[in-house]
């Protein structure tokens, strides 16, 4: 899809559709305005006949208004202007770009960019309209015998500048949303694959293929034998039982000196979560292919950095397993000794995320990090808590958590600090090993915190707990590519100090 950004008023342009907003009551925007004035009142009469209210997520497309030099008029309801939040103007431009999909719409300059959203400016709502773009032309059917024969024509959107914002800067922000999206992409990709094809062997192929691609990117694969030798014995005993083999990803970014430290990303692999011994029940089991979205985040968020050639050092290390109920599965009760050298009483098998992070985090730690940040679809109580709208972010450091919350705000891709006392220790106690996996019914995300910052140390670390943002259920199903954008602009951020 091309991009750009224009100064030119409305019927003016040699674009198809010219898109523009619609307030409640039927009221114009001031681009609205000009059209209208344009086609001598002709546009507010049709409008006015369609019965068009500019409710939120209305849309409209108006063919060959009279005296206009644009052949089509896309109209979007924005609803009341004065309750027009950040998630209605992502809402608007998913309607809009799927009225544009549908109607087979070639090209357009959109107009909504003048409309006032919580005091954001041009660049940040022509990023969440690319998002919104580009989500909504997303599909996923390689698997299908029959492909989508309806592709969307639609190749090039403009959007219009009216601010004391230079195009040049608007079109570097382009730039970096079209690489957050290609990053999405990937990981949406990944995730949507079956179990039976993204293995862990799948994502150790795919990541010597962006190597490939990415020369500033040098991977590593650990094989079993490698891991026993490090005496990862966590990461392993979730692998027991399965044939497929487990695979220790570790990718990393050069786009520093070689003498800065990295910032270490680590991501749960699991391609396929049924619980283990501790089998989880059947309703909707399919969707636990999506347990490696923590990985697949990596990899997008990898891939968004090297388009973007960002001046810093990332490392990306993947735990990749999957957790199947074999004759040679992990049992509860059992006891495993891990990378860093404590011991772990395995209560449920199900719990597995927080065992390969345990060793792959420990890993991460020669590389001599920063930071080190654990993304992973941990627990189904981070989902209770904070639903589908905000991963939880708990750290052993308050201005990393910060630095993420203030990320996740600028790209829309939001999350929000969970507590991770000293108080919630105790609950992982065991009576025959250093800890146990589990800490029992009540704060189930923050325990699994807690077991986690055991093998961060005194590094600042923080985990990102995706479980509730990672993929949608039901008729939309399929995997979001959060949290990439949060993680992205993190990196930029970084960047700037």
């Amino acid at each position: 899809m091309n991009y750009s950004v224009k100064n030119d008023q409305p019927n003016s342009h040699p674009f198809t559709c010219t898109i523009i907003a619609i307030l409640t009551g039927s009221k114009l925007s001031p681009s609205a305005q000009a059209l209208n004035k344009a086609s001598h009142q002709q546009l507010q009469k049709l409008i006015k006949t369609s019965g068009f209210r500019g409710e939120l997520g209305q849309t409209l497309m108006l063919y060959h208004v009279p005296n206009l030099k644009t052949e089509r008029i896309l109209l979007v309801g924005c609803g009341d202007p004065k309750k027009l939040t950040e998630s209605k103007f992502r809402a608007m431009n998913l309607k809009m770009a799927c009225a544009l999909r549908d109607s087979n719409t070639k090209d357009a300059l959109s107009y909504l960019t003048e409309v006032d959203v919580n005091k954001r400016d041009t660049t940040w709502k022509v990023q969440q309209s690319i998002e919104c773009i580009e989500e909504c032309l997303y599909r996923f059917d390689e698997l299908k015998s029959e492909k989508n024969s309806k592709k969307s024509p639609l190749t090039k959107i403009a959007f219009y500048n009216d601010e004391n914002i230079s195009n040049a800067k608007i079109n570097k922000a382009i730039s970096q949303t079209k690489a957050i999206c290609s990053g999405m992409q990937l990981t949406k990709d990944l995730g949507n694959l079956p179990g039976n094809i993204c293995t862990p062997t799948y994502l150790a192929k795919q990541a010597k293929n962006i190597a490939k691609h990415y020369p500033a990117i040098k991977t590593t694969i650990l094989e079993e034998a490698q891991m026993k030798k490090l005496g990862m014995g966590a990461l392993l005993s979730v692998a027991q039982g399965s044939d497929q083999p487990a695979k220790l990803i570790c990718m990393q970014y050069h786009g520093a000196k070689a003498t800065q430290k990295p910032v270490a990303l680590v991501g749960k692999g699991v391609t396929f979560d049924s619980g283990g011994i501790s089998l989880k029940p059947g309703e909707a089991m399919d969707e636990m292919k999506y347990d490696m979205c923590g990985a697949g985040t990596v990899f997008g968020t990898m891939k968004a950095i090297a388009e973007l050639k960002l001046p810093i050092n990332v490392v990306g290390v993947i735990a990749a397993s999957e957790n199947l109920p074999g004759g040679s599965a992990t049992k509860p009760g059992d006891i495993v000794k891990t990378m860093s050298g404590q011991t772990i009483e395995i209560l449920n098998t199900d719990a597995e995320g927080r065992l390969v992070l345990s060793d792959a985090i420990t890993y991460s730690k020669k590389f001599k990090p920063t930071m080190i940040i654990d993304i992973a679809t941990l627990t189904g109580a981070m989902v209770i808590a904070l639903g589908h709208e905000a991963c939880g972010v708990f750290t052993n450091h308050d201005p990393l958590a910060k630095n993420l919350v203030n990320a996740g705000q600028q790209s829309w891709d939001r999350s929000w600090q969970m507590p991770m006392w000293e108080d919630y220790q105790p609950l992982l106690d065991s009576n025959f090993a250093d800890m146990a996996n589990i800490g029992g019914r009540w704060g189930g995300s923050i325990t699994a915190a807690c077991f986690l910052s055991r093998f961060a140390g005194e590094i600042p670390w923080a985990h990102l707990d995706i479980a509730g943002v990672a993929w949608k259920s039901g008729k939309e199903k399929g995997a979001t590519g959060r949290p990439v954008p949060l993680l992205t602009q993190f990196l930029i951020d970084q960047c700037k100090k």
